[in-house]
């Protein structure tokens, strides 16, 4: 399971460490390829290449003309990439990602369970304020709820 929070930096290159606790996951259960895509929200979702295709596979189950399924196709789909953690650990992420998640300089990697995200660091404080503002929640209490009960 992916967890935890890292600083790193973004170079001009669209260059970042990829931080060695998640590698270790990652090589240890998969391999050293992500797929990197675009986030509902203003970061980006990077999957291990398993992980990604049981989520292509479940989706092509599904009417691809069915509005959710098609949004979906389009905004979560059609812009991911492939990217390789190279031998010093770090990944190159295509400009059009860069773009959609304003990752100019400071980033954070967020371990999400099976996915990771990778936020500017302005987006993940904005990010993080409006969770904990939202913590006390009757959704944030009632997974919780279902979490110890199940």
């Amino acid at each position: 399971m992916f967890r935890g929070v890292y600083e790193h930096q973004i170079d001009a290159k669209g260059r970042t460490s990829f931080p060695a606790k998640l590698r270790e996951v990652l090589v240890g259960q998969y391999d050293e390829r992500l797929i990197v895509t675009t986030s509902l929200d203003a970061c980006l979702h990077c999957y291990p290449v398993k992980e990604w295709e049981q989520l292509e596979t479940a989706l092509a189950r599904r009417n691809p003309m069915e509005p959710g399924v098609k949004s979906l196709l389009r905004l979560y789909v059609a812009p991911a990439q492939e990217v390789a953690v190279d031998k010093l650990g770090r990944v190159l992420l295509p400009p059009s990602l860069r773009g959609h998640a304003h990752l100019e300089k400071d980033v954070i990697w967020a371990g999400m369970v099976k996915v990771i995200e990778l936020w500017s660091k302005t987006g993940w404080d904005a990010a993080q304020a409006e969770a904990r503002t939202a913590a006390d929640s009757a959704d944030v209490m009632r997974v919780l709820t279902e979490l110890r009960q199940g």
